[in-house]
């Protein structure tokens, strides 16, 4: 006989549950053993693996420490990049008047510190003038003969007021003395705090040119949004930029006044803290806004510039002052109590199921096992691809899912006990069971997703971990209630076991009080007065409000119609 068709839809619900639990599998083992960048336990937060602790502090041209308002946006886009760079439970704090303490989990690798550090003050500057960084030349005995000091006296003011940014009345005596004496490898000033409505002086990546720039005619505050990809003709990578409306405007007027000019003066230089990443010339007018970043870039390289660009310029200049390694706050001392408690939960839950449920119980506790299968892989894939790592906070939720979980298991066997005190057979009983409990547990889910969500956009890093771990399994315990537990209880339901009622199953009709036992097969009067009297108190209690004012407003109805009888 061919197997009926709530069975065939269970196996198959249940081939798809072990097809991704081998998808997620497959994933993991890819990372660890093509890629070596996965691992087969998740990755831990700085409170119990510890991790990398820099001190930045903030550089002023006079000393002084810096204002609270500029330290405050600091720590903003710090955060900011900490995060886009895939490093999450990542601490980033102010300390005293002047640093900012920045706590990464696990060891921090060079890109990771070069990315905290970096300024990312871009500016756009026409070029004036290139020439070689040699900072010598031959004289006439033959020898290298360094260029003189600039001379003082030499005139530092334009004879003719510019007329624009790309003008080259703008390089007077002076300038022209420093650019020839000027030492890209150990410059007389930071040229990342030249003045923005002067010319400045300043070298190529890897000290290839040496340039003279003109005023800022656009700064990093211009752009809206920078991507990394690669160029269609060349493959190199570049940081594509997209400048707000004024930028547009601004960067359409600059593209007009060099295209056509002769070089170097149709050329403009993308200047990235003092360091000319490139400098194109400009071949067209550029209207859209949206220049393009060349240079020796990588695809991890062209992507950190491009997150330090979009999330903002940092308003101060910072040197690391120190870079240690720091222990765990709490440690392998906190995490085991941590996983203590939850094989609490876990055993209390089991052992109440066992009590109240019977062989029902083995349902929940397989389903919990099948929950944990795919939320610890879910958490090492994570790791690898999002850089999750799981803190105290992270395991607090994953306790309090226990909870949750075994809630859902209630509503949904209460239903089925509820289908099989109207009379139903055990099959019916599971399959309407489902029908009535399924609507109740979608909605309890959703809220608690809901709830996840808005804790994780509102709460500080220390409770994102708790929100996110309570969104995760929240979301993995639907996906085993739909396409595991249901399944299970259809194929069981078809058993002798469960499908006689057997005493043990949890399922039993005469425990539960039925009133109806199958076609054609009704229950005598009970003998037994006290089991009678509980049956029935246990099923009013178990009534919802408008199911018990139903039944009273019925029964008010019968009476008073018996009232009228004895009348007539």
């Amino acid at each position: 006989m061919a197997p009926s068709t709530p069975v065939r839809h269970a196996w198959r619900v249940l081939t798809g549950l072990l097809a991704i639990t081998g998808v997620l599998f497959g994933i993991n083992a890819l990372g660890v053993y093509a890629f070596s960048a996965s691992s087969w336990t998740p990755e831990l937060a700085l409170d119990l693996q510890g991790g990398t602790q820099i001190i930045l502090q903030a550089q002023t041209t006079d000393g002084a420490n810096p204002d609270s308002e500029q330290l405050q946006q600091a720590v903003s886009i710090i955060r900011q990049r900490v995060d886009a760079s895939g490093v999450s439970e990542a601490d980033v704090a102010t300390e005293g008047g002047r640093n900012i303490v920045v706590q990464i989990p696990g060891e921090a690798d060079e890109a990771t510190r070069e990315r905290i550090q970096s300024s990312a003050q871009l500016q756009l500057r026409p070029v004036l003038f290139t020439g070689s960084p040699a900072t010598t030349f031959v004289g006439q005995d033959g020898n290298a003969t360094p260029y003189p000091t600039p001379d003082p006296s030499l005139p530092a003011t334009p004879t003719a007021s510019p007329t624009n940014g790309s003008d080259p009345a703008w390089i007077t005596p002076a300038l022209q003395a420093q650019f020839l004496s000027y030492d890209c490898a150990n410059p007389p000033s930071n040229p990342a705090q030249a003045p923005a409505d002067q010319p400045m002086i300043t070298c190529g990546q890897g000290d290839s040119t040496k340039y003279i720039l003109g005023p800022v005619e656009l700064d990093g505050t211009d752009i809206s949004n920078a991507t990394n990809g690669q160029e269609q003709n060349t493959g190199q990578w570049a940081v594509n930029l997209v400048f707000n409306d004024q930028g547009t405007q601004t960067f359409a007027e600059i593209s007009q006044r060099l295209y056509g000019a002769q070089a170097p003066l149709n050329q403009f230089a993308f200047v990235l803290d003092g360091s000319v990443l490139s400098a194109p010339s400009m071949n067209g007018i550029i209207v859209d806004g949206r220049p393009s970043i060349t240079g020796s870039f990588t695809q991890e390289s062209s992507k950190a510039l491009a997150d330090q660009l979009k999330y903002g310029a940092l308003p101060l200049s910072f040197q690391v002052v120190s870079s240690d390694t720091v222990s765990a706050t709490l440690g392998s001392q906190q995490l085991q109590v941590g996983f203590i408690a939850g094989l609490i939960g876990l055993g209390l839950v089991a052992i109440y199921s066992l009590i109240v449920y019977r062989a029902l119980g083995t349902v929940i506790i397989a389903s919990l096992g099948v929950m944990a299968v795919l939320t610890y892989l879910a958490l090492c894939i994570l790791a690898w691809r999002a850089g999750f790592r799981l803190s105290l906070a992270g395991v607090a939720g994953l306790i309090v899912t226990i909870g949750f979980t075994a809630d859902s298991f209630i509503v949904y066997f209460e239903r089925i006990r509820d289908e099989l005190r109207d009379g139903k057979s055990i099959t019916a009983a599971v399959e309407d069971g489902w029908s009535r409990a399924k609507r109740t547990i979608y909605i309890s889910k959703s809220i608690n997703i809901l709830a996840a969500v808005v804790l994780y956009i509102l709460a500080d890093s220390t409770v994102k971990g708790f929100a996110f771990t309570l969104g995760l399994t929240t979301a993995i315990d639907i996906l085993i209630f739909i396409l595991f537990t249901h399944p299970v209880m259809q194929l069981l339901a078809r058993t002798r076991f469960f499908g006689s009622g057997h005493p043990l199953s949890g399922m039993d009709p005469h425990a539960l009080g039925a009133v109806y036992r199958g076609r054609a097969e009704f229950r005598a009067p009970v003998a037994d007065a006290g089991r009678a009297k509980r049956s029935r108190g246990e099923a009013q209690r178990r009534q919802t409000i408008a199911e018990r004012k139903q039944a009273e407003l019925a029964a008010a109805r019968s009476d008073s119609r018996s009232t009228k009888e004895g009348d007539v």
